[in-house]
């Protein structure tokens, strides 16, 4: 034990397993008959280092034991406070009670608010993310104890000038932050910590305790702590027990890392290098004023106390970047990294499942147990569904942040959809969320699931009524889309949706009301679209509470929340609280984050997402104190901690868990979609294996490629479906041959299957979108207007005026819209100075050809002086190229031509009759385009005039018949077979791709595979 000669200070080498190896030696050591280690008190970082300990504790415990007693001293990064044993009751010092941190960011969120100087009002969701980064520096100020009279002396050197407005700013709400604590009766968290944990030191140095007290674990370098840890070493029954601080490193090295002594004259000092794993532990030793000689190995009797090679390969593999160049000249020994095997794969789902492999393998024998480290929760929640498929539940001990759970999320999209003014994609999320189920939607059903099912069937016909592009802002414009829907459908969806409307109408007025108000009317609505359900398991309780604690802080809270800033800034809010699953998991199975690895080690240790921004974190951005700054306050050694700081302590992590017996290292080479980079730390290990390199887990890769492979793989060949001839006679249009000839199988799907694609929700207008719309101002302009020049802008206008699309794409599509209206009424004028008269406006032609019957609809047919007809068809974009037709496509115009010298238009039936002629003498395509190489938009094109013709006017109709008649001959008549993408160059479409599955066969037809 410790005397303040000499102090009892251990640590326990990676190799050994931090947990295991301290319960087994103060079980040997302390345990009292039978009270156990009931008198033992055990200090250590957090509660969840508690549970490691208990854990191991129990492992220990063959025949039951009565455990020690625990004390957090409080982690500030966990919102933790002091455990109880650490707070005197009655006998402390007369301290205000600890601000909640909540309550703590919104104060500070108003005082932002009104002292940051900004050209545009900061919003009150990015106020309350300032004033949690605001918090945060003032935590850290308060934990190394730097005085704010430091925050005027301090240098600031040559600062940009955003810093040195950051800074104005810091400094001003720094000095009023007090007064408003002061006012309150509050302190920091931090500042009162300090103030207990100097008062537990001065007691138990002035009457040092009777029963044996042992800090456990703890690293962190705060000065109170370090002096606390300084008297627990030096009591009788004292000791302090660090987590693999590194005795093997050459003294050098360790000198190396800092901090370093101030410059007398400038008072700066050398930057320490703190990136290293050692170097918070380095810190905390001189902050306790102990040198590394001063601590023990932790031992059980009998044990050798000589470290393991093991031991000095990880003290190796972390060295600062100045001593890497020795690595090429040190022995095989101590490069040995033999028990450690990388596996990487291709992405996230191949990794998860290696893994979840080698824990299932692992299971195999018996007591061996496996932990899974990662600071990616999305692949430790892949790993714990595909262990799933063997009946093996592991739960993720670290839990899941309290936005991202299903409760959370129900929230959060319902503010979302509030927030945007109900547009069709936020509100179908919605409305689709496994807990959206409201009672309105079951009518007196009993049953939970017939009641979703019901919704369900419900809210897929309100897809289908949203989608195209968005409808008008707001719950008026979805109903105005459900009327419009129900007039092309016999449906009661709008009695559903003015029942849902009902229970989010309130939510469009929240920017009237009150904070308290609206957190009630989010609640109550949350309650009514959930029926209930979003409060009922774990995570909804724990959302109650949180969303509980907000009407309790309402005085504190903004006067109120703009429906704009409520999804962002309870998006922060929620975030603060995790959820974590209830015990019951598999024995022998734990997933783990690092802060919950932590003192924890098992049979296999499986160090996953060992990737940069992943292992090591990217260091979160301060937006107050530029870092140079950070540096410069304190006592001229270390200043505040630097934001890479936590870079090395998850260096420290992985050096820890590499002392297992066996050490899976894996990572994926994408992420998410994207290219990563393998972590720093990974680089570092395989650059230290040398030639040889660390031994790559290549049998797990095989098996998950494989466990869902089946025994034969028959690749998809190019689908040609056949179907009965009584199916193929159908009709067909002049824009369908295109299709029939260049992709079949995409004419079969939408013709014969009747599979209609769907537009988007939301969708962005298209180019036929836009041609569609153009075609109904010109047709009304032609039917209702009489060719009234006066009349077509005006038409335009209002057209533009109706239609819902993005108000971006309404700009920039007005302009050129309106200047080639300009120019069809000038172009129109053209024609009839010419003689030409318009027999055919937005008319619709038919006829049969080989007893097929063919339709299609004219834009427009005019009849020039001669008496021939000129065949005329709109185009938003550029016409079809002269080689389509070439190649027997883009025939619209000739199968129009066709129908007209069939009598398929009525109006030239009837000239046919007066021996008036039907015969087609020109074509033409009216772009309303932006011509090549001039500024003006619209020009007319005659595809058998000019340079490159490859028709004649007199051939264009014989040539789309012989066409028109062969596609009918082998398709419609025939028994060819529906190719897919047969000629793919004039196939462009892909409304169809998905269901002829195109990516397993398209590039390799006609290949043995």
């Amino acid at each position: 034990m410790g005397s303040p000669s000499r102090p009892a200070v251990y640590t326990i080498p990676a190799h050994r397993g931090f947990a295991d190896a301290f319960a087994a030696r103060v079980v040997d050591e302390l345990i009292d008959g039978e009270r156990g280690l009931s008198d033992t008190l055990i200090l250590i970082p957090n509660n969840r280092a508690g549970r490691a300990l208990t854990e191991a504790f129990v492992r220990r415990a063959d025949s039951g034991l009565l455990l020690p007693r625990m004390a957090a001293v409080g982690d500030l990064d966990l919102n933790e406070r002091l455990g109880s044993a650490l707070e005197p009751l009655g006998s402390g010092p007369d301290l205000p009670p600890a601000i909640d941190t909540l309550t703590r960011q919104m104060l500070l969120a108003k005082l932002i608010t009104h002292r940051y100087p900004r050209p545009e009002p900061l919003g009150e969701a990015e106020a309350l993310r300032l004033a949690g980064d605001l918090a945060r520096v003032i935590d850290q100020m308060q934990v190394e104890q730097i005085p704010l009279s430091q925050l005027s002396e301090v240098d600031r050197g040559d600062l940009s000038a955003h810093w040195d407005k950051a800074y104005d700013v810091f400094r001003v709400l720094a000095t009023e932050w007090p007064q408003v604590l002061t006012k309150r009766g509050q302190m920091d968290p931090a500042e009162r910590r300090n103030h207990m944990l100097a008062h537990v030191a001065d007691t138990w140095r002035a009457n040092p305790p009777e029963r044996p007290i042992i800090a456990a674990g703890i690293a962190t370098t705060a000065p109170a702590i370090a002096r606390l840890l300084r008297v627990v070493s030096t009591l009788p029954k004292g000791m302090v027990v660090f987590p693999h601080l590194d005795l093997t490193m050459a003294q050098a090295e360790w000198d190396m890392l800092g901090p370093h002594e101030a410059d007398p004259v400038t008072r700066r000092a050398k930057r320490s290098i703190e990136t290293h794993p050692q170097f918070h532990l380095k810190l905390l030793l001189n902050r306790m004023g102990l040198a590394r000689g001063d601590v023990i190995r932790w031992t059980r009797s009998g044990e050798s106390d000589a470290p393991a090679i093991r031991s000095k390969v990880i003290s190796r593999a972390f060295a600062p970047a100045e001593e890497t160049a020795t690595w090429a000249d040190l022995p095989a020994a101590e490069r040995n990294l033999s028990a450690v095997r990388v596996l990487e794969a291709a992405d996230g789902h191949e990794e998860a499942m290696a893994i979840a492999l080698a824990i299932r393998e692992a299971l195999e024998t018996a007591e061996e147990r496996v932990q899974l480290v990662t600071a990616n929760r999305a692949l430790a929640g892949r790993v714990a569904a595909q262990l799933r498929r063997w009946g093996v539940e592991a739960d993720d001990s670290a839990g899941q942040s309290l936005d991202k759970t299903p409760a959370g999320s129900f929230v959060l999209l319902m503010l979302e959809a509030a927030a945007r003014q109900f547009a069709p994609v936020e509100l179908l999320q919605l409305l689709k969320h496994p807990l959206c189920a409201p009672a309105i939607a079951a009518k007196g059903e009993n049953d939970d699931g017939l009641w979703r099912r019901v919704w369900l069937e419900r809210v897929r016909e309100l897809d289908l009524a949203l989608r195209g592009p968005r409808p008008d802002a707001g719950l008026a414009g979805i109903e105005a889309a459900i009327v419009r829907w129900m007039t092309r459908h016999e449906t009661d969806l709008r009695l559903l949706w003015l029942e849902v409307a009902a229970v989010l109408e309130p939510l469009t007025r929240l920017d009237g009301l009150a904070f308290a108000a609206q957190v009630e009317a989010i609640a109550h609505a949350a309650t009514t679209l959930s029926g209930g359900r979003v409060w009922g398991k774990q995570d909804g309780r724990e959302l109650a509470a949180a969303w509980g604690n907000l009407t309790a802080l309402a005085d504190s809270a903004p006067t109120t929340v703009p429906t704009a800033d409520w999804p962002a800034w309870a998006a922060q809010v929620l975030s603060q609280s995790s959820v974590r699953p209830a015990w019951g998991g598999h024995p022998r199975v734990a997933i783990y984050g690092l802060l919950e690895a932590r003192m924890q080690q098992a049979d296999l240790v499986i160090c996953a997402g060992l990737n940069e921004g992943s292992w090591p974190q990217l260091p979160a951005p301060d937006p107050w104190l530029a870092p140079a700054l950070r540096r410069r306050l304190g006592d001229g050694k270390t200043g505040l901690p630097a934001l890479e700081r936590n870079i090395g302590l998850s260096a420290h992590d992985l050096a820890s868990l590499m002392g297992g017996k066996r050490l899976l290292l894996t990572r994926a080479k994408r992420d998410a979609g994207a290219p990563a980079l393998p972590s720093r730390f990974l680089l570092r290990l395989q650059a230290l294996a040398g030639k040889k390199g660390l031994a790559e887990e290549t049998r797990l890769l095989t098996l998950a490629r494989h466990i869902d492979r089946p025994e034969e793989v028959r690749p998809i060949k190019q689908p040609a479906p056949t179907p009965p001839a009584e199916r193929r006679r159908v009709r067909l249009s002049v824009t369908a041959l295109d299709r029939l000839r260049a992709d079949p199988y995409a004419f079969y799907a939408r013709s014969i299957l009747r599979l209609n694609p769907l537009e988007l929700v939301d969708a962005r207008p298209t180019a036929a979108w836009r041609g569609t719309m153009v075609h109904d101002v010109l047709e009304k302009w032609a039917k209702h207007d009489g060719l009234d020049h006066d009349k077509l802008t005006a038409r335009a206008r209002a057209m533009l005026a109706e239609i819902s699309a993005h108000p971006l794409t309404r700009i920039l599509w007005e302009p050129r819209l309106l200047q080639a209206i300009d120019w069809v009424k000038v172009e129109m004028q053209k024609c009839i100075d010419d003689g030409r008269r318009a027999v055919v406006l937005e008319g619709r032609g038919s006829a049969e050809i080989l007893g097929v019957p063919i339709d299609g609809k004219a834009d427009r047919i005019d009849r020039d002086r001669e008496g021939r007809l000129i065949i005329i068809d709109y185009k938003t974009g550029k016409p079809p190229t002269n080689k389509a037709m070439a190649e027997g496509f883009a025939l619209q115009l000739g199968l129009l031509g066709l129908l007209a010298a069939e009598g398929g238009f009525d109006p030239i039936a009837k000239d046919q009759q007066a021996k008036v002629s039907g015969v087609a003498g020109g074509f033409e395509y009216w772009s309303l385009a932006k011509k090549q190489g001039t500024p003006d938009f619209g020009y007319v094109t005659r595809p058998t005039e000019g340079k490159g013709a490859v028709l004649t006017a007199d051939a264009m109709v014989p040539t789309a018949r012989g066409h028109l008649e062969d596609a009918i001959r082998r398709w419609i008549l025939g028994d060819e077979p529906f190719v897919a993408k047969l000629h793919p160059d004039y196939a462009p479409y892909a409304d169809y791709d998905h269901l002829m599955r195109k990516d397993e066969w398209y590039g390799r037809e006609g290949r043995d595979t």
